[in-house]
């Protein structure tokens, strides 16, 4: 975790920027248990389908995003949440520019 940001209060949103056609990403945390980290992604961005071996938390702290999971469409937007499950394909889709937090936890 950068020095700068232990113990203070931080707003998410602020710690990440837009890039005009990019995804930026900057982690916030990293442990032997898992990972905190602050995505942006500019209007039409994503990720493509994948699965990642551990189960993950997605806080949506700005925008819009469509994710998919196992096929199926979730429409997440500022203050929602979604579990993406351990094992199970995903994407991801920026209806809009959106920032998420993106923790993940060891198992």
């Amino acid at each position: 975790m950068p020095e700068e940001l232990k113990a203070r209060i931080l707003k998410a949103e602020d710690l990440i920027e837009y890039q005009k056609g990019a995804v930026v990403s900057k982690e916030i945390l990293r442990k032997g248990t898992g990972t905190v980290t602050i995505f942006a992604f500019d209007r039409g961005e994503g990720l493509s389908e994948h699965t990642a071996p551990f189960d993950a938390v997605v806080q949506v702290i700005d925008g819009k995003a469509e994710i998919n999971i196992s096929g199926n469409k979730n429409i997440l937007e500022r203050g929602d949440m979604i579990i993406m499950p351990a094992n199970e394909p995903h994407s991801l889709h920026a209806m809009e520019r959106f920032k998420m937090i993106l923790t993940m936890i060891r198992s």
